[in-house]
């Protein structure tokens, strides 16, 4: 039972000082929204970063107050660490290390007695390396320990009437490219604008701008490829596309692949 699956969640929180890392996903406002209710004392940490697309860190502040718990932000210079931009096979187990290390320093200072973040039992079927730096900083991860899917995350949203309920998954941008593609602020830049023109003008919910060189390959939600359609649309995504830096813009007719540059 769901309900059971939460409530070892609860009793894990209950009457501590927790820090929650915090992106203003579907998760991470699950379990805030969790250790708000029971925990002695509470904080949301966003991390601020060039990969974090910037529709999202939009509304990180929005649902922090809607979950009523404190916010703090800090930047990291994710651009700055050679061996991130390299963008090798092991990017994002070093990226979650060096992430997980800004928590805690956090967490330290605070006085925390613990760091949680949102990985659910669903995501860590798939291809998580940053799972195992997770482990190795001995970051807790109360939906995963417990079991509960991202479906059942989902529909404690619905019932808990939080604004994200529906709310697509989302990866960070360096996920855009294909592995051993050197990762720069322009190239994030032309990814992220062309998500954010995709999702605008075709009113779609899950984007993804593909990165191959000079070509974009757009993948959206599967049961949104219907809204594809429209000669001046396409034309239009076309032309602001080239205006961004890229010389072709595709779509995938296949829909959103999780890993697909991978």
């Amino acid at each position: 039972m769901s309900e059971d699956k939460f409530a070892k969640v609860r009793e894990l929180l209950r009457g501590k000082r927790v820090l929650v890392a915090f992106s203003g996903g579907v998760d991470s406002t699950v379990l805030a929204k969790i250790a708000e209710q029971e925990s002695k004392e509470v904080l949301l940490l966003n991390v601020i970063m060039p990969t974090a697309p910037s529709f999202e860190a939009q509304r990180t502040e929005s649902i922090a107050e809607e979950i009523g718990a404190p916010l703090e932000i800090v930047t990291f210079d994710w651009l700055g660490h050679d061996k991130l931009v390299a963008n090798d096979e092991k990017r994002c187990y070093l990226c979650k290390l060096e992430i997980g290390k800004l928590w805690l320093e956090v967490a330290k200072k605070r006085e925390m007695d613990l760091v949680i973040e949102g990985t659910t039992a669903t995501e860590i079927e798939g291809h998580r390396p940053g799972a195992q730096a997770l482990r190795e900083l001995e970051i807790l991860s109360p939906f995963l320990e417990a079991g509960i899917t991202k479906e059942e995350i989902r529909d404690f949203a619905r019932q808990h009437n939080l604004s994200i309920a529906e709310l697509p998954s989302m990866a960070c941008l360096a996920s855009r490219f294909p592995t051993n593609t050197q990762i720069t602020a322009e190239k994030l830049r032309m990814v992220d604008n062309l998500e954010n023109a995709v999702r605008k003008l075709f009113d779609v919910e899950c984007v993804r701008v593909r990165y191959h060189e000079g070509l974009a390959r757009i993948e959206v939600g599967k049961e949104e490829r219907n809204k594809l359609f429209g000669v001046q649309k396409l034309d239009e995504i076309h032309k602001i596309g080239v205006a961004i830096g890229f010389k072709y813009i595709t779509f995938d007719v296949r829909g959103y692949q999780t890993g697909s540059t991978s």
